[in-house]
């Protein structure tokens, strides 16, 4: 049967499971991390849904402080292409505004365009009379999404920092040593499962069947020369 590559999880986690690879990826919650690596791109999406369209904002806060932290680790391209799929509009301008804060990386123009008009309320009708209260989150200022101060709490001491999320998750040690990319997931993902084929090593990274080849040759000539 031929390769036929995906882009999209058959669904994104949620509950506990979704809680267990926020640990893995570098949320200090008091709950145990996924034993597998969950991949990035996945467990960001998930966290997004959970905190804009279940309004978990405790979620959501942790969410935009890891990005903040950890954003040249994106990859860019995928966060984008999983984010056009999505019909929430909120999600998209959350996304979108996330990608305004950091618009001196340029692999985010894509996703900072994905949402442009008209603003959109986090709070939904809450927002006004929370914002007449607070102010606005300055983090959000100018961007597409309205936020009210004090509804996102900035804890960046609750996430991992690089260096510590490096030694947790392969994945993102690869993508800290060869960049933000799907090669850096293949890598690491061989790491654990040499013995996987192109096309196995290709469904789990969501990656190409050329590039997933070559990334195994790549091992096996490395393997060669320990």
């Amino acid at each position: 049967m031929a390769f036929k590559r995906s882009l999209v999880p058959a669904e994104f986690a949620t509950g506990d499971v979704l809680t267990s690879q926020l640990v893995a990826i570098g949320f200090c919650f008091s709950a145990a991390s996924s034993p597998t690596e969950p991949n990035i791109e996945d467990t960001l999406i998930a966290a997004s849904i959970e905190g804009v369209t279940n309004e978990d904002y405790r979620v959501l806060s942790l969410l935009v402080d890891w990005f903040s932290i950890h954003f040249q680790r994106v990859n860019a391209d995928r966060l984008t292409k999983l984010v056009k799929l999505i019909k929430n509009k909120r999600i998209k301008a959350f996304w979108a505004a996330m990608a305004t804060q950091k618009k001196q990386d340029t692999r985010f123009k894509k996703l900072q365009n994905i949402y442009t008009k008209p603003k959109i309320d986090l709070m939904g009708e809450g927002t006004s009379f929370q914002m007449e209260r607070h102010g606005e989150d300055p983090r959000f200022a100018g961007t597409v999404l309205r936020v009210p101060g004090k509804l996102l709490r900035h804890r960046p001491q609750d996430i991992l920092s690089p260096e510590n999320l490096a030694k947790r998750h392969r994945g993102y040690y690869f993508r800290v040593m060869i960049g933000p990319s799907y090669r850096a997931d293949m890598w690491a993902l061989l790491e654990h499962h040499p013995t996987f084929s192109a096309a196995e090593v290709a469904r789990q990274t969501y990656g190409s069947f050329p590039t997933a080849w070559e990334t195994r040759r790549d091992l096996m000539i490395c393997a060669t020369n320990l």
